[in-house]
């Protein structure tokens, strides 16, 4: 991880969530791999902790971090896999809000090319 450079194009909490997508689609961080503490990445990104908790939470909200009580923050997967997790999250949600079964979502999803 490298400082994350103030006045860029994107929120500060989205340049930070970005920089963790590169480290793990780099492979300097892997699957599994517990992440140090919020506090920590801050002081080495040069930003405040709650930026650095916001983008935790975006990434999460990705599908890309896993958030355990207990055990910490570890990388659920490929920033790719964080985002199809998320998509089949929001379609299995929608599936439910129209009254689809999940049993039937999932023949639907096994019935496409």
């Amino acid at each position: 991880m490298e400082p994350v450079k103030v006045g860029g194009d994107l929120p500060l909490h989205e340049q930070v969530a970005a920089e963790l997508r590169r480290d793990i689609a780099n492979g300097d961080v892997r699957p599994g791999q517990r992440l140090p503490p919020a506090r920590d990445m801050a002081a080495v990104l040069g930003v405040h902790t709650n930026t650095v908790l916001r983008a935790l939470r975006m990434l999460r909200d990705d599908g890309v971090l896993e958030f355990r009580r207990g055990r910490g923050i570890t990388v659920a997967g490929t920033p790719e896999r964080g985002i199809v997790t998320a998509k089949a999250a929001e379609l299995l949600h929608l599936a439910r809000r129209l009254g689809v079964a999940r049993e039937d979502l999932i023949s639907l999803i096994e019935g496409l090319p």
